[in-house]
């Protein structure tokens, strides 16, 4: 599972934009004094596998009224424990380890349960699922973490946004201790201004320039059978946004080096999730008629502050090839994904299944690079207007030369 702390607070994947909604919680132990107490809001978002072997998104919020069944302060060697549950049969827990100093999150735990009609009605494997990532670092003990900007959590099948935290385990005598913000809500540092720099009084309004070509990231998904889709790429993104009543284009690379790789493949699909402090890009391929694969999904998921949005579009037919080949353009090609963002990729080879020894399968090359008929074309338009300069010159010819004779 891989983890984002978002500086500013958020795709996934298929995220919709929802009103915050938190639960609000205390755990109390034999004596009635609150050990755990927890306020925050999770947004999920399930990808799943349907009756018709394809894979389908499902976003939804813990709600606000939820039950705490299962939930401990711990004794006799067990950890704490915070258990949420809320819906037909979901829940959210996280258990707390601590030290002399220090206390953690260990496995938070996601299940849902696909025998819910209203939100999985078609799934194809019905019962509970259980998903593990890791949440919250080291927070000094008698301590209350506090963090309103959100946090992508990814682990398989399932991203969760968490925000409007504040959270505390192993109080003491029942109250909280002194909040700890986390590092995304603290403020940046204020740049130091030249004074001899008289200040400007009106605002600039933001401009798109040019960017240089994004560095090309390796990324790979893997299941019990090894390595079923492989990747690499240059990504830009390109989106609208309103300033001063105008709707400014901006754009900026995604560096694969600071992105958590994420993903996974059903016998139809493969997904890819790339996530860093505040984006989150999907990139699901599909079989086509079992001997093809394309690129069929993209889903983009931005965060500013506490808000997210996600743009999406379900019906691409971008990047095919045959299984057991993979598909390759080095030439940039744009994915639109909505009116107000556009995906720009570059050097892009992708492979979905029949992966071998983490290598691509011989490529197949998009009709962008393919320079082979360029050649014909340019060779065919000569040799016909030489063609058409020989006629001429001949007709002129022949002209002149009855002009010498007259008639008897």
């Amino acid at each position: 599972m891989e983890r984002c702390a978002c500086p500013a607070a958020l795709l996934l994947l298929s995220l919709v934009l929802m009103g915050a909604m938190a639960f609000d919680v205390e755990i109390k132990d034999d004596k009635n004094a609150t050990c755990i107490y927890a306020k925050l809001s999770v947004n999920v978002t399930v990808q799943y596998e349907t009756n018709t072997s394809s894979t389908k998104n499902v976003t939804f919020s813990v709600p606000s009224e939820v039950t705490t069944n299962g939930s401990s302060c711990g004794s006799n060697g067990k950890a704490p424990i915070l258990v949420i549950n809320f819906g037909n049969g979901h829940s959210w827990s996280l258990n707390f380890t601590r030290n002399d100093s220090m206390y953690s999150g260990g496995a938070l735990i996601f299940t849902y349960n696909t025998n819910d009609s209203t939100l999985f009605p078609d799934a194809l494997k019905e019962g509970l699922i259980s998903s593990t990532a890791a949440f919250l670092g080291p927070i000094p003990l008698n301590s209350t973490y506090k963090c309103i900007s959100s946090e992508v959590v990814v682990s398989e099948n399932v991203t969760q946004i968490i925000s409007d935290v504040k959270l505390e385990a192993f109080m003491q005598n029942g109250t909280l201790g002194k909040e700890v913000s986390c590092d995304a809500d603290k403020p940046s540092p204020t740049p130091t201004t030249n004074p001899s720099t008289t200040a400007s009084t009106t605002t600039p309004t933001p401009t798109s320039k040019p960017l240089d070509n994004p560095t090309t990231g390796n990324y790979s998904v893997s299941d019990v059978n090894g390595t079923c889709l492989l990747a690499s790429m240059g990504l830009q993104i390109n989106t609208s946004l309103l300033s001063e009543g105008k709707n400014i284009w901006t754009a900026f690379n995604i560096d694969p080096t600071a992105m958590s790789k994420n993903g996974t493949c059903s016998n139809q699909t493969g997904t890819l999730i790339l996530t860093d402090n505040s984006t989150v890009i999907e990139f699901t391929l599909a079989l086509k008629n079992k001997n093809h694969f394309y690129l069929k999904e993209v889903n983009v998921a931005l965060i500013n502050g506490s808000a997210s949005s996600t743009r999406q579009n379900q019906n691409l037919s971008a990047w095919e090839a045959s299984v057991g080949s993979s598909y390759m353009c080095h030439k940039e090609q744009q994915i639109k994904v909505s009116e107000d963002l556009v995906i720009n990729s570059f050097d892009v080879r992708v492979q979905l299944f029949g992966v071998k020894n983490e290598t691509f399968a011989t490529a197949q090359q998009c009709s962008l690079d393919d320079d082979s008929i360029v050649i014909p074309i340019v060779v065919g338009a000569a040799l016909a207007g030489l063609i058409v300069i020989i006629v001429i010159a001949y007709l002129i010819g022949r002209r002149k030369g009855y002009s010498g004779y007259q008639t008897l």
